[in-house]
Order: structure tokens, then C-alpha cells, then sequence
């Protein structure tokens, strides 16, 4: 984890290719690949766009230093002079991307790469693991978050991640997708954002009763008192036993500016209704009740459903390994060459499943609202070249289905064009702000989103359409491919 140049965090197919791209082709041939990917996580209607800034980093530290030739030099697969230049390879391309906390769609690119070929194909496999891993936490964490309609969701799940990094990381993009803080205490260090964590049961079993355990630990920190009632018995013990506590502390003149319990077995809706019940008549009506134990947004909504009276939530395993859905699946495709002139010619790839049909060409991507409501309307992917102004009327037709159209009129709708460079010529142009910020625009781009597409059970599917310039261009080259191989 602390080795900061990753540059063989890569397949061994990119550098064999980079190898014959040295011996057989022109190294410099300049190419456009695109990120991106193909269904949202977990059946769902849309995705959470995060890695950028671990890109970055990725970026700037790319280089193989004398440990990484002698390496390579031992596998006994690479010859001298394209040893020679590894040891002085720098990226020299440009990058694109979508920025993160961006609400995101499946077939648009999320990364361009435009860069001499053999850079563009270096990059490839650090590129979708950086992505596709952060993409998929935070899409995640957007949906537990959506499912506790406005309690706080605290990442849990450190213990259980895939790993080291997947759990820092994971922690991150799970702040970003909307959580309001983590348990992982070296997240909470790398990117500043909020950690938070109760006790284990192990701290009231290593006292010779409960209520010792927890009067010594409200004494340790009355400000942030948060108080495990399931050990021994939630309704008969747990719960009275917290709530002396609580009696004490206040009679004693302590403040009990954020106290409460935490469930973490049992039925978690019927022992809330049960606890709101006794603390309320106790006293204690703004007392927290906050809830663990294998939450994902099913449960967390199933819950709120019946009522329950939690409005804190842990949730661990199934957030941060995705668990029903535990891969992004995002793809790194060739979609142009340079040619001689100077412009780019695009690049097909073909398919048996229509789905893995790429879109050709050297693109970018306006993100297209409704004016009054704010709310998102669709994606328009075109060409480089193409310029759409909220000016003139816009005209939007399914690519898949080219005869249901949408006319958009001036004054109906408003555009922001949403990859921003990040790499010009080998130079990093772009800052990533800083997660919680990002966090804060995640949450405002959740905003316009419908409600339709945010449900968990067949989603509305926002529209991601193609420029007419751009379809045509993909239905000459799927002409002229079919006729080639006929």
C-alpha cells in the first residue's frame, strides 16, 4: 500500500502488446481508447462516478524504475531496446474524465485516453480497476443512503473488505455516495472526512456487569455516548440498563448532547419500536437509535417501511463489498486512430451480443435537463467536433430504436457538456477537491435524478442517445464491417 508507483499494476498482455507495438507499428500513432460500462450495478437505474483522483496519482507516478526492469528483464520475454525504453517511459497523453460524485449511465465514456499507442494501452488495466472498484462502492453507498431517506449511514465495513486498499478506498468512495462517515480511522486520516464507532460487545463482556460497562464508558465520553444494549438481554437488560445511565448522567448535570443505543441482532424493527417506547417514557425522546448487523438498502428499506424507529445506520459487509453485485464491469475499448491528416478515424468493435457494439470516434458528452424542474432528461454522446447550444431546438432519438424521437425547444432545456480534461500533453490540469466536497456534489447531482430511476425494482433508464453524426458514422462502419466479413 505504500508503494506509490503502480506502473506493473498491470496484465502482462499490455506489455507484450506494447512490445510489438515497439517492434511492428509506429510507437507514436496517437489513439483515442474509452472507459466505460455496460449495465448499472445491482439492477439499478443509474451509477456514482469516483477513483479520479487515485487516477491521478496513478498518472503522475507512472514510470518503471531499475526494480521494474530488472524484473521485467527476468521473465525473459522482453528484448533490450524496448527495455531501454520502459526506463525512460513518461505519459505524454491527454486524459478526459467525468468528474467524480457525477451521476453516471451505462455506454458513455467515463475516461478518455488520447495518447501515443503504446501509453494508451499501458494504462488500460489500472485505469478500470481504479475506477471500476470506486464506482461500484460509491453507486453502492448511494443506494443505501437513498434507501435510509435521510438518516445518516455510517461505513462500517473495514474488517470485511477485500483487502487493504478496498478498504480505504472503499471507505472513500462510500463517503462519497452520500455516507456521513466511516469507521476506518486511516480513511478518515488520508481524506479528511468523518469517523465514527460505538464499542464491541467485547467491552461489556470484559466487566463484571453491563451497567458498569456502560457507566464507564458514558463517563469516558459523554458527548458522543452511543451504548450496545443486545450482549445478554436488548428489552430486559440492554435497554434498562442504558437508560439508568443515561438518569445518572443527567441528574449529574452532564449533557447529553448525542447519546442513544445500538442494535446489532435480533428482529432490529420490533426492538426499536420497543426502545423508542421505553426511552421515550423515560425521558429520553431525542435519545439515537441506531442499527448494524447485516444491513444492505433491501432491509434498511423494508424496515423504514414497517415503521421502525431507527434513524442511524451501520452498515459494513454488504456495502463495501457490494456484496450482490460485487463487480462494476467496466471495459477499455480502442475507438480511434490518428490518421496522416491529422483527424481521427474511428474505431469499431463488433459483437455478437449488440450490447458490446462500441461507439466509434473521438467523443464527448452532454448531460441534457429539463429547465423547470431541473431534473435530468438524457445523455447525449456525440463527436469532438459537434457544438449544441440551449439556443436551438435539439432533437433526441433512441440509437437502438431511431424512430421514437424527442423534440426539445429552446428555453426547454439547458446543457453542460460533463468530461473535463484532466491530462493535456502529459501535464495534469485538474485538482480533485476534496471528498467531502465531492460528497456534498454527489448528493446535488442525486437531486436530478426522478424519482423513478432511483427505485431499486425496474428503474426508469435515463436516456443515453448519440448524435446523428455520430450514429451515422457507427452505421457506415457496421455497413462496411458486415460487407467485409459477408
Amino acid at each position: 500500500m505504500d508503494r506509490q508507483n503502480l506502473t506493473l499494476m498491470t496484465d502482462l498482455y499490455e506489455l507484450t502488446m506494447m512490445q510489438g507495438y515497439f517492434k511492428h507499428k509506429d510507437r507514436n500513432e496517437t489513439v483515442v481508447f474509452d472507459a466505460f460500462y455496460r449495465n448499472n450495478p445491482c439492477g439499478g437505474g443509474y451509477a456514482i462516478c469516483a477513483g479520479l483522483e487515485q487516477l491521478i496519482n496513478y498518472i503522475k507516478e507512472l514510470h518503471f524504475d531499475e526494480e521494474d526492469i530488472k524484473y521485467l528483464r527476468s521473465l525473459n520475454i522482453f528484448e533490450d531496446d524496448f527495455l531501454e525504453y520502459l526506463s525512460n517511459f513518461k505519459f505524454s497523453g491527454s486524459i478526459y474524465a467525468i468528474e467524480e460524485g457525477r451521476v453516471i449511465f451505462p455506454r458513455e465514456p467515463l475516461v478518455k485516453v488520447i495518447a501515443p499507442i503504446m501509453e494508451a494501452q499501458l494504462v488500460e488495466t489500472a485505469i478500470l480497476n481504479i475506477i471500476n472498484h470506486q464506482s461500484l462502492i460509491a453507486t453502492k453507498a448511494a443506494r443505501v443512503c437513498y434507501a435510509a431517506k435521510g438518516d445518516g449511514i455510517m461505513e462500517f465495513g473495514l474488517r470485511r473488505a477485500q483487502g487493504p486498499d478496498a478498504g480505504i478506498y472503499g471507505a472513500r468512495a462510500a463517503v462519497i455516495g452520500g455516507c456521513i462517515g466511516t469507521s476506518n480511522v486511516l480513511t478518515g486520516q488520508l481524506f479528511d472526512v468523518p469517523v465514527k464507532g460505538t464499542h464491541a460487545h467485547s467491552w461489556i463482556m470484559s466487566f463484571p456487569d453491563e451497567y458498569t460497562a456502560f457507566k464507564t464508558y458514558a463517563e469516558m465520553y459523554p458527548t458522543a455516548c452511543i451504548l450496545l444494549v443486545d450482549t445478554y438481554d436488548t428489552i430486559k437488560s440492554g435497554i434498562p440498563n442504558a437508560i439508568r445511565v443515561f438518569k445518572e448522567m443527567r441528574e449529574a448535570g452532564i449533557e447529553l448532547s448525542y447519546y442513544g443505543i445500538r442494535l446489532d441482532s435480533g428482529d432490529l424493527s420490533y426492538l426499536s419500536k420497543k426502545a423508542r417506547k421505553m426511552l421515550d417514557e423515560a425521558g429520553f425522546e431525542d435519545a439515537v437509535i441506531s442499527a448494524s448487523n447485516d444491513l444492505d438498502e433491501y432491509l434498511i428499506e423494508a424496515l423504514k417501511t414497517e415503521g421502525c424507529k431507527i434513524t442511524s445506520w451501520g452498515v459494513g459487509t454488504n456495502l463495501i463489498t457490494s456484496k450482490d453485485n460485487p463487480a462494476f464491469g467496466g471495459v477499455y475499448k480502442l475507438a480511434a486512430v490518428k490518421g496522416e491528416n491529422g483527424e481521427f478515424i474511428p474505431k469499431i468493435k463488433l459483437s455478437e451480443n449488440s450490447e458490446k457494439v462500441t461507439n466509434p470516434g473521438n467523443k464527448k458528452i452532454y448531460r441534457i435537463y429539463e429547465k423547470f424542474t431541473g431534473k435530468m432528461k438524457a445523455d447525449l454522446i456525440c463527436l469532438e467536433d459537434e457544438i449544441f447550444t440551449e439556443d436551438e431546438a435539439l432533437l433526441l432519438f433512441d440509437p437502438n430504436e431511431p424512430w421514437k424521437r424527442t423534440k426539445l425547444n429552446p428555453g426547454e432545456f439547458t446543457l453542460t457538456e460533463i468530461m473535463v480534461p484532466v491530462f493535456i500533453d502529459g501535464k495534469c490540469v485538474y485538482e480533485s477537491p476534496k471528498t467531502m466536497d465531492i460528497r456534498d456534489f454527489c448528493t446535488r447531482e442525486k437531486d436530478t435524478l426522478w424519482e423513478e430511476t432511483k427505485r431499486f425494482y425496474n428503474p426508469h433508464e435515463m436516456y443515453v442517445d448519440l448524435s446523428k453524426k455520430l450514429y451515422d458514422v457507427k452505421m457506415q462502419l457496421l455497413d462496411e464491417m458486415g460487407s467485409e466479413y459477408m
